[in-house]
């Protein structure tokens, strides 16, 4: 069991003395922890490992699948069924509702426990000292107060305060989305108030040494180191339904509410005619079955599979179905910037050498790329910068672009590659002689080396570092065609070259030389008093590069009316130059400003912020919640591990392929290709599946009317005795007539103009007045054009016997539906336009289906439908083709008015959008 007491997670070890850190963890810097004292906090503490919540059982979500309320009145229709001896209806209504669990259960098995990824990134080994003597055990057996020793490469198995380091550098982008190493040191930080990412004087579980060694004392395991409460945040996020599944909840209640309205009054009506129990019964069955959408959730989840599919041929891997559907209500998208926006590998863009600016091409970890400059300049000696490039560094990149070491020192060793200079042949030509190794106490690196410089060999000093801390210690610097003068000559031009390459986010870099002929063994003695009177040489501009299809993505979802924010854990500033890279809207700020913030100031200035730095796990979920709030739909992107929670808070996480196991487990999308602009294309495509459900719905709940109004006044008026349609005419109609429309309408092509309208409204409802004015409007159309039909039919009309007028009434109304699909599929464009081709393939199948329906035996014994003369035929025919050619009527009367309506749009402003194609 695992301790929940607050000494360990709410402890500022970063603002006290280590020696304090190591007395108050009762522990001991030399001889570390004793086998008993590990025992006891082993039990006190419990492993080192992340605790993961039980997923739901398969029953538990088949029940709620169950409970459902358009399941529970199907189930009540087959009770009743059973109960008057109609085994058929029954049968076919159970096999319904079997069909929705079972689609619904397998849709919500596929949730994922987001925080059983974070423990399988537990560190597997650790090197410890117990007992004094130094040992390597399994990380999960680490308790508070271990001391455990870090060199590069290897993964910080808990959280813990620096004893000691040497050069230490760790990768922190999963944790706290800051893309550069950062440097790390013991040294006391003089406030408690630190953002996470600027707590220098401590390691993170699961964060990664690039460079140097540490000894650290472990301060939290377990669900108290910061992954323990990203864990935590996991599981306190309850999933929420998706704008679709509230909708049609929604729709569920409406439709419940005149199901059973319509039943009471069939019921009522017939007590008063003193009509039996079973036809009563018999009567309400029709009633609930011709009023229930049996096959809304059954064709709603084809609907999204195929969604689904698509977006899977487009490299978006969605988990839940729903999920397609709430990619077309994006209206927000939050995204990460390391590894989501960028590359996620630093890159030197540009290049001020000689005092002369220089453009750096290519992108990542990539060696080809050119260094270009103005016309009519002499080609450079670039060999002084490529020494300080190749020496000055430790890391390597392999032909394929694999970094082992520093990804900034990868920057510079691919641009040595791009000068011409081949870095670890470079080293092995031109060993060290002596180093004073990079330390962040004094911010930069010095080596010393034979080398050939103007034709002979010279011992020379390379130092690179921060450009003021290399410019203190410069006394010259060189000019075009290495002119060496003074600093002060050039020192102006040199920090406002320092300035501009700070204010486009570049991380700046600067290199100097000195020769030392003569020098060497008091150099070798002691390196670090040489590092003076140096000559500057030139700096290197290095940021982690936009993804090439980022900038014109973002332009994409502006069009579509899709809001775009960066959150990052990277400075302010540097996200800033990115933001206006990419054509962000304005705003920045950064993390701790936003945390002075109340949620309703930071709702308040929302509109105008658009680029969030050093924010924290914390931050991006009380973004998330707030954007929700205020009636966003959120998509949310991101690969690290900070990114998790509030992936999971979204309406849709968007976790990148190559990011960790434990985004991929709490977004809801997975984009496998890490393109951004595969976003927009899972958005353009939500978008067109939403359109395909609202074009469903609208054909759907039409012909539920008009088998409504058909019931009700065959019941008002004892037409037939009140049975319009027989049950098993009604589920056959549902079954396989509708099915085919159905696919007419899933596979119509989307609207060209389907990212240049805004983002639905998803707190306007599918069932909004004017939709279902229109629904209601064509079922009328519908029961009409039947009722007609079935009344100037010939022959007398039975409930015990098929006869001609009901047969008729169900030819018609199965002819209605094809061609109502037909017409349907697009509104208010005409649904006879091209392409239509496949459209009347796929609906020639329900017309033969029509056929067999009333002329084959076996059908006519089960529907009670009777064989139709050639006329009858004819005129059913007839009939039925009143229905498209009124809908079309109606559509081009609306978009005659609305062309009259609209004022003309300026020349330079985009074609205004019909409001009844956006809704």
């Amino acid at each position: 069991m695992v301790s929940t007491e607050p000494t360990q997670a709410q402890t500022a070890w970063h603002a006290q003395d280590a020696d304090v850190v190591v007395s108050a963890l009762a522990s001991d810097r030399q001889a570390g922890l004793t086998a008993g004292e590990v025992d006891e906090r082993r039990r006190r503490y419990g492993p080192n490992e992340i605790a993961s919540e039980p997923p739901p059982s398969m029953w538990s979500i088949a029940l709620l699948q169950l409970k459902d309320p358009m399941n529970l009145m199907l189930v009540a229709v087959a009770v009743v069924s059973i109960v008057i001896g109609e085994i058929p209806t029954a049968i076919v209504v159970a096999v319904l509702v079997g069909l929705n669990i079972v689609l619904g259960t397998r849709q919500e098995v596929k949730a994922r426990a987001s925080v059983d990824a974070l423990a399988k990134m537990q560190t597997p080994q650790a090197r410890v000292v117990r007992d004094g003597t130094l040992t390597e055990l399994d990380a999960t057996e680490l308790v508070p107060g271990d001391v455990v020793q870090l060199e590069a490469g290897d993964i910080v198995p808990a959280d813990g305060r620096l004893l000691t380091t040497a050069t230490l550098e760790t990768q922190e982008a999963a944790l706290t989305g800051e893309s550069a190493p950062v440097a790390k040191d013991p040294q006391t930080l003089g406030t408690i108030d630190v953002s996470l990412g600027d707590r220098s004087n401590m390691g993170f579980q699961n964060t990664s040494v690039t460079r140097g060694t540490a000894t650290m004392v472990v301060t939290e395991t377990g669900m108290h180191t910061q992954m323990g409460q990203i864990a935590s945040m996991l599981s306190a996020v309850a999933p929420s339904k998706s704008p679709l599944q509230r909708e049609l909840d929604s729709l569920t209640k409406v439709l419940g509410v005149i199901a059973w309205t319509s039943v009471a009054i069939i019921v009522i009506i017939g007590v008063i005619r003193g009509q039996d129990v079973t036809t009563l019964l018999l009567l309400g069955i029709s009633m609930g079955v011709s009023a229930i959408p049996t096959g809304l959730p059954t064709f709603v989840q084809a609907m999204l599979a195929y969604g689904a599919r698509q977006l899977a041929d487009a490299k978006a891997i969605v988990k839940n179905l729903t999920d397609v559907e709430t990619l077309g209500a994006t209206s927000v998208i939050n995204s990460d910037k390391t590894g989501t926006l960028t590359m996620n590998q630093m890159t030197v863009r540009s290049l001020y050498f000689h005092c002369r600016w220089y453009t750096v091409d290519g992108e990542g970890y990539a060696k080809s790329g050119k260094i270009t400059h103005v016309a009519g300049e002499a080609v450079p000696d670039f060999t002084l910068l490529a020494y300080g490039l190749c020496l000055d560094s430790d890391a390597t990149v392999s032909g394929t672009g694999e970094v082992v070491g520093d990804p900034t020192e990868a920057a510079l060793v691919v641009l040595a590659a791009k000068i011409g200079v081949d870095a670890p042949l470079t080293r092995r030509t031109y060993p060290r002689v002596a180093a004073v190794p990079f330390d962040s106490a004094y911010k930069f690196m010095a080596t010393f080396h034979h080398l050939e410089v103007d034709g002979r060999t010279q011992f020379v000093e390379l130092v690179k570092g921060g450009p003021d801390v290399v410019l203190a210690r410069c006394a010259t610097a060189f000019r075009t065609g290495r002119q060496e003068v003074p600093l002060d000559e050039v020192r102006e031009e040199l920090t406002a070259a320092n300035r501009t390459m700070s204010e486009k986010g570049l991380r700046v870099l600067a290199f100097a030389v000195r020769r030392l002929d003569g020098q060497e063994e008091a150099a070798v003695a002691d390196p670090m008093s040489y590092v003076a009177d140096l000559t500057f040489v030139g700096m290197v501009g290095i940021i982690d590069p936009l993804r090439p299809e980022a900038i014109e993505s973002v332009r994409t979802a502006h069009e579509a009316g899709i809001d775009v924010r960066m959150i990052t854990g990277d400075h302010a500033i540097t996200a800033s130059a990115i933001g206006a890279e990419l054509g962000l809207g304005p705003g920045a700020i950064g993390g701790a400003e936003l945390q002075a913030m109340t949620d309703e100031e930071l709702s308040a200035a929302l509109p105008n912020l658009h680029v969030f730095g050093r924010v924290t796990p914390q931050d991006k979920l009380r973004l998330a919640d707030i954007m929700q709030k205020n009636g966003a739909v959120v998509a949310m992107t991101g690969d690290a591990v900070n990114d998790a929670a509030a992936l999971k808070k979204a309406d849709i996480g968007v976790a990148m392929g190559s990011g960790s196991e434990v985004t991929k487990q709490a977004g809801k999308m997975v984009l496998t290709d890490d393109n951004f602009g595969t976003l927009i294309t899972a958005i353009r495509l939500g978008r067109n599946i939403y359109d395909k459900i609202v074009s469903y719905i609208r054909y759907q709940m039409s012909k539920l009317f008009s088998l409504v109004l058909l019931f009700l006044v065959a019941s008002i008026f004892d037409i037939n005795d009140g049975v319009a349609l027989t049950p098993l005419m009604v589920l056959f109609q549902h079954f396989f007539i509708t099915l085919f429309p159905v696919a007419v309408i899933m596979l119509d092509p989307p609207a060209p103009d389907l990212m240049n309208k805004p983002p639905r409204d998803p707190r306007m409802p599918i069932a909004n007045r004017r939709a279902f004015v229109q629904w209601l409007a064509y079922g009328v159309l519908q029961f009409a054009v039947t009722l007609a039909a079935m009344l100037l039919a010939p022959g007398e009309m039975s409930t015990t016997e098929a006869n001609v007028p009901m047969t008729t009434a169900f030819v018609v109304l199965s002819f209605g539906s094809i061609l109502a699909g037909l017409v349907m599929r697009r509104d208010p464009e005409s649904g006879l336009t091209p392409p239509i081709l496949g459209a009347l393939k796929i609906l020639s199948i329900p017309t033969i289906v029509t056929v067999f329906a009333v002329e084959a035996g076996v059908l006519q014994d089960l529907l009670m439908t009777t064989s139709l003369t050639g006329g009858q035929w004819l005129a059913c025919l007839g009939w039925s083709l009143i229905i498209p050619i009124v809908v079309e009527a109606e559509k081009a009367f609306r978009r005659r008015r609305h062309l009259h309506s609209e004022p003309p749009a300026p020349m330079t402003a985009p074609a205004a959008v019909d409001p009844q194609r956006a809704r």
